[in-house]
């Protein structure tokens, strides 16, 4: 470092943080008064470039080398806290004192308040860094020489432009905006969207403009307007949708005082007041706003489809002539064209027939940007008269027919419009929000969503993820009546009262309309009535007890509804968000499944459960870890036929392998694993029982962090302990089978303590519960047989909360059988099989049930 030069920086260096410090609020001032976004983008990339330039010259740089603003810099446009990108370019490599004039210039960028991110290069690296990286090629492509040598940037832009291949840089940037989509699971409508980089947000429009200007078609929507490329009015649309997307980012920048560009629900309240957003009579502001956004999302995403595939008719002129298809629609470069401008004034049916074709041609990428126009503009020719015509059923049945492209037409349709005017309920959930802490998609997009997993199901390439569901799908006649089960399983959602009960009018409606058989009808009618039945019992009810499969064998009914159930259920949980499905939740599924199969199949309650079996698949993994037949026996007599109903034949194995040499010993045995899906850890407690046991083992797991996702608490006959949990890190940071051996020491030690449970920290309220509060419910309820109490409750999840349930049910004297610990997102439906004398008491059960509630408060 020039230590000299610094200290001779540091007057200048002063005075620049104050200009920056002071402009800055001048333009957030102005901003405020009259909300234009060029006041922010360029007036503080011209305070920027003014500093950077003074400091330039103060480091005294060389005469031949130059410093260029590149990314979004080099367009001319800085929101409130993004970073500065800057491009120090030179002749030659540079020598040490150069280099220490670049540290103390760069350091002097920081002092003065500014994120730099910066490289030092000559033209033949930067043009090899443009070769290697698409990034850095997209950066050269904006760049603006600030200050320095004009001959030198020139020579980089020249050498730039020659060495600029237009249709691989096309090619990379398609590429990447698939790859892009993908980390959003291709979908603008989440419920916290990054409003730069999700499908839909700034991000598409740059892609565009940095195509445009890569194949000289323009630097402006004018320009592409003029060029024909787009029409005046989708001119005036992208220029209307991205100072919106501008505006929110610029208002999150200020509000944040970072770069951040998410729609946290944190923040979306507080962004609409700013944009003078007001609630209406059912909806929030934050709703009104997130509303605009998505309508924003999609049209940026469809006049990205269009400019696309008008840059690529330009680019790749050379793709031959038209196909025809028929007298209709033609083939022209891969993509699916009308023949004529009017053909869906003339033909409404060829609105459907498209959505088809794209399905039926393989090679059929899209459809072209005429086509897309003409759908958009006759969208509204989707009504009531349209609707009621039997060739218009008869085509949409067989849009749900087909072997390919589901998802992706009726994603299309989704976006064009052509599905809310088809089905007039879908009308009311598009962009609908969900504030139930689990849904991370609006309600129309959850559905795409679980329409997409039961697809899933039926493809070959993702047999390795589901290979029950694929096998049970392949076997199952008419699977596609589960997508239209997909399609109106929540489409009732938002209109108070119970939407299944609700959807299955529509579902009904529909199924009648579209002359499917009795059978089929009733079926998809059935599933969206009971969609939510699975998960229910899967995760709250005891689905050891014989009684509890009988119950919902009857529900089912039969095995060829049970299987539809199943892939609906498993469905519908993976489509709510990644963070709620788990290898856990899916074992529940399975093993209800297979336990109701059984009986279905004329098996007894307990031949369904698989007692004997699973005994016998017990002994004959002890076999094969080379213990003697027999050795089981004293273990075994000890136990009761719940603890074998209530574990898999590989728990009992796992169980006797540790515990049939030491059944009655005085040490406490704990013994830990990674779960088989590596999704967990999952632990045994063997010991003496004890006063207050589940409390000090609940408290023991809080205060590392894990959250119980299953708990059987088991007595033995001799008065042992026999428990097992399944745990998990809510933060995903745990590596599980580096942490085995701390569980087994540390719990082994604290159970040979004496002294009361240890309460774990609370923990901080997430976020989302700050903003979508929970009321907690609780209720205790005899069970149908009389024998035990069932403990339900719902409530926002927290580090210690199953501590303070357990230290309320231990206070009353009372025993705990089983927990069923469902964590939806940052919501809690948990499930306790209860005994207690105190229970028979009416008045009791009203003052644990309080006691609970005050707990559960946050």
């Amino acid at each position: 470092m020039n230590d000299a030069l610094t200290t001779s920086l540091q007057p200048l260096l002063a005075d620049a943080r104050k200009r920056m410090m002071a402009g800055m609020a001048r333009l957030r001032a102005e901003y405020e008064a009259r909300p234009h976004t060029a006041t922010v983008l360029k007036g503080r990339a011209t305070l920027v470039d003014d500093e950077i330039t003074r400091l330039w010259s103060s480091c005294g740089m060389p005469a031949a080398a130059a410093v260029v603003a590149v990314g979004g810099y080099g367009r001319g446009e800085l929101f409130p806290a993004s970073d500065v990108d800057l491009l120090i370019l030179l002749p030659e490599r540079p020598d040490e004192a150069l280099q220490s004039r670049l540290a103390t210039l760069v350091g002097g960028l920081w002092d003065i308040g500014l994120e730099v991110g910066h490289a030092v290069r000559t033209v033949d690296e930067c043009l090899l860094g443009a070769a290697d990286d698409i990034t850095v090629q997209t950066n050269l492509l904006e760049a603006r020489l600030l200050t320095g040598s004009a001959a030198l940037f020139g020579e980089l832009a020249s050498r730039y432009r020659d060495a600029l291949d237009v249709r691989a840089f096309y090619k990379a940037k398609l590429l990447e905006q698939e790859q892009r989509y993908a980390r959003f699971n291709d979908t603008p409508y989440a419920l916290e969207p990054n409003c730069k980089e999700s499908p839909g947000g700034l991000r598409d429009l740059q892609m565009l403009g940095w195509i445009a200007r890569a194949a000289g078609l323009g630097r402006s929507w004018r320009d592409l307007a003029r060029r024909r490329l787009i029409t005046g009015s989708e001119a005036g649309e992208l220029r209307n949708v991205e100072r919106f997307l501008q505006h929110v980012r610029i208002r999150l920048h200020y509000l944040t005082g970072r770069a951040e560009d998410r729609l946290l629900f944190d923040h979306q309240e507080k962004i609409a007041r700013v944009l003078d957003i007001e609630p209406t009579a059912t909806r929030r502001a934050s709703e009104v706003l997130m509303q605009r956004y998505y309508v924003t999302a999609k049209m940026v995403m469809q006049l990205n489809t269009v400019l696309l595939q008008n840059y690529g008719s330009v680019i790749f002129p050379d793709r031959g002539a038209a196909i025809v298809v028929n007298a209709r629609f033609q083939v022209v470069r891969e993509l699916l064209d009308i023949r004529h401008d009017d053909i869906f004034e003339r033909h409404p049916a060829a609105i459907l027939e498209c959505f088809l074709l794209l399905q039926q041609r393989s090679e059929l990428k899209g459809m072209t940007a005429r086509t897309l126009r003409a759908l958009w503009i006759n969208r509204n020719r989707v009504n009531a008269a349209f609707r009621a015509r039997p060739e218009h059923r008869e085509l949409f049945v067989q849009i749900l027919q087909q072997k390919r492209g589901i998802v992706r037409v009726f994603r299309k349709m989704n976006e064009y419009g052509i599905l809310s005017r088809y089905i007039p309920a879908w009308r009311r959930i598009v962009g609908q929000m969900q504030h139930d802490l689990f849904h991370v998609y609006t309600v129309d997009q959850h559905i795409l969503m679980v329409l997409r997993n039961v697809r899933r199901f039926t493809m070959g390439e993702h047999a390795h993820e589901y290979p029950l569901m694929t096998r049970l799908i392949i076997a199952f006649d008419r699977h596609w009546l589960l997508y239209v089960a997909a399609l109106f399983h929540d489409i009732a959602k938002g209109r108070g009262g119970d939407h299944s009960t609700l959807g299955m009018v529509d579902a009904r409606e529909f199924c009648t309309q579209h002359g499917l058989a009795p059978e089929d009808a009733a079926l998809v009618v059935w599933l969206v009535e009971h969609h939510l039945t699975m998960s229910r019992v899967a995760q709250k009810e005891d689905t050891s007890d014989p009684e509890v499969i009988q119950r919902f064998a009857q529900v089912v009914g039969d095995e060829r509804r049970l299987i539809a159930l199943y892939l609906l259920t498993h469905a519908d949980v993976r489509g709510t968000s990644p963070k709620v499905w788990n290898g856990w939740k899916g074992k529940l599924l399975e093993d209800l499944f297979f336990a109701t199969q059984r009986l279905l199949r004329g098996a007894t309650p307990q031949e369904a459960l698989g007692l004997d079996d699973r005994q016998e698949d017990a002994r004959r993994q002890l076999r094969f870890h080379g213990l003697r037949p027999g050795v089981e026996d004293e273990l075994w007599n000890w136990l009761d036929p719940v603890y074998f109903m209530r574990h898999s034949a590989e728990e009992i194995a796992w169980h006797t392998r540790v515990l049939y040499y030491r059944p009655t010993t005085d040490e406490p045995v704990v013994k830990a694993r990674v779960a088989d899906d590596a999704d967990g850890v999952q632990v045994m407690v063997f010991t003496r029982d004890q006063k207050d046991l589940f409390v000090r083992l609940t408290g023991f797991f809080g205060r590392m962090g894990f959250t119980i996702l299953d708990a059987k608490v088991h007595t033995t006959r001799h008065g042992y302990a026999l428990d097992s949990f399944m745990l998990q890190d809510p933060g995903q940071q745990a590596v599980y089978r580096d942490i085995v051996t701390l569980i087994e020491h540390e719990l082994c030690a604290r159970l040979q303590q004496a002294g009361a449970p240890e309460r774990p920290a609370r923990g901080r309220m997430s976020r989302q519960v700050k903003h979508f509060p929970i009321s907690p419910e609780v209720s205790i309820r005899p069970d149908e047989a009389g024998r035990h109490h069932v403990l339900s409750l719902t409530a926002a999840d927290r580090p210690g909360l199953l501590f303070d349930v357990a230290s309320v049910l231990a206070d009353h004297g009372i025993r705990l059988h089983t927990a069923k610990i469902a964590t939806l997102g940052e919501r809690v439906e948990d499930t306790f099989l209860l005994t207690g004398q105190v229970l028979s008491q009416d008045a009791q059960v009203l003052k644990i049930e309080r006691e609970l509630l005050d707990r559960l408060q946050v």
